[in-house]
């Protein structure tokens, strides 16, 4: 057998604020802190078995899972310029932003809508700041009765279009979005992603679907994924972690449409790498924590859903091979104790746990300044060349080093 990493992002799942929160507008936001608070009879034995308890405090005196493999726990900094999806899980794999992408907190220029209404022969609802549910529960009826797509941004650097599947169908909403990416892939209006957000029902109960779809950037070649497929590591995607990375730097990818959709293909990608390879990367995005919890500052729901998670965590470390890490961390914050319902910039939870990691030899904190840290690490993991931003720690985090 060969090394193998299942590496999970809890989408949202931050563990308090950075140095310079307060200059995002999130001095005190912790994600997972004011769950714990908010919920004091939550347990999470098996992520508290692995060191969350370590990291937050309220979680230390819960139940713990018997675990038979050593685990290893940190936190990390985010050194980019941002607090968002893209420049999130691009640290991860070596890729810095260092200039934040442009936000636009009070809607697109003018020319940039102009343009958009002559390529793709539509006028737009919206071109305001709001959550995407909210905007189509204010805005749904209108659409519907106009046709015209609904256009909105957020705090994060990201454009936005929502359309209900019967006025207008899916692979129309992502021809619109398509010439949107387009039209802010460069230049002022360069936004981090396009975000096609269908939804479906009547006026009062509008749903958003598992459609959605991300257009990201082009994404620099000079990070882990590139790196290790150039090193004949296969790498399996799961969730929108292909939509980050603009369909590129994958060995097989799957969209899911949702948390337990993402948990069920994690485990059939890592079963199915087993069977055909003898190294691999399993590289997973659990999107639900963010977009159905955090973003509507759902606390009790974003506590159930970890829960779940937790559950299956269980499984999924009974199955694992003797030479296999499962890691787990999160790309922000999105803290359902705060106010607003925008990413919140925080540290983020790093959790390692297999036969080839080393448990932690004190109670003290480590932080890791960047998340690209993680990336030279696993591509260190894999004996392969690493060409990102980052700072290798495998020393003393793997046995082998």
């Amino acid at each position: 057998m060969g090394k193998k990493l299942i590496w999970i992002i809890l989408d949202s799942a931050g563990i308090g604020a950075l140095p310079d929160a307060a200059d995002y507008g999130d001095a005190g936001a912790n994600t997972l802190q004011h769950i714990a608070q908010a919920l004091p009879e939550l347990q999470l034995p098996v992520m508290n078995a692995m060191g969350l308890g370590h990291l937050i405090p309220q979680f230390a005196k819960r139940d713990k899972a018997i675990l038979d493999k050593p685990s290893y726990w940190a936190r990390m900094a985010e050194a980019s310029k941002g607090k968002d999806t893209i420049t999130g899980h691009w640290e991860f794999t070596g890729i810095l932003t260092e200039e934040p992408f442009p936000t636009f907190p009070d809607g697109f220029p003018q020319e940039l809508i102009t343009l958009l209404e002559e390529r793709t022969g539509m006028s737009f609802l919206g071109n305001e700041v709001a959550s995407g549910t909210e905007i189509i529960a204010r805005l749904g009826a209108e659409h519907i009765r106009t046709g015209k797509p609904i256009l909105y941004t957020s705090a994060d650097s990201v454009l936005q279009i929502a359309a209900h599947e019967e006025i207008i169908p899916v692979p129309e909403l992502y021809r619109i979005c398509e010439i949107a990416r387009e039209l802010t892939r460069t230049g002022p209006y360069k936004v981090g992603r396009v975000i096609a957000r269908p939804f479906i029902g009547s006026e009062d109960a509008f749903t958003r679907t598992s459609n959605r779809h991300d257009y990201a950037l082009h994404v620099s070649k000079e990070n882990l994924l590139h790196d290790l497929l150039n090193h004949d590591i296969p790498v399996y995607a799961v969730g929108k972690i292909r939509d980050i990375y603009a369909g590129t730097s994958f060995t097989k990818a799957e969209p899911t449409k949702s948390n337990e959709d993402g948990m069920e293909k994690t485990l059939t990608f890592y079963q199915e790498l087993c069977r055909t390879y003898e190294h691999g990367l399993v590289y997973v995005n659990l999107v639900d924590f963010d977009m159905k919890y955090g973003h509507r500052r759902d606390a009790e729901g974003y506590g159930a859903a970890l829960a779940v998670f937790d559950t299956w965590l269980l499984e999924l470390i009974k199955i694992i091979d003797e030479d296999t890490v499962v890691v787990l961390t999160a790309d922000h914050g999105c803290d359902p104790g705060y106010t607003g319902t925008d990413h919140t910039r925080e540290y983020v939870p790093l959790l390692l746990y297999g036969n080839a990691v080393v448990s932690n030899k004190t109670n003290e904190l480590i932080t890791y300044p960047s998340f690209a840290d993680l990336g030279a690490t696993i591509a260190d993991y894999f004996d392969a060349p690493y060409t990102g931003y980052g700072t290798n720690f495998a020393n003393p985090v793997f046995a082998d080093e």
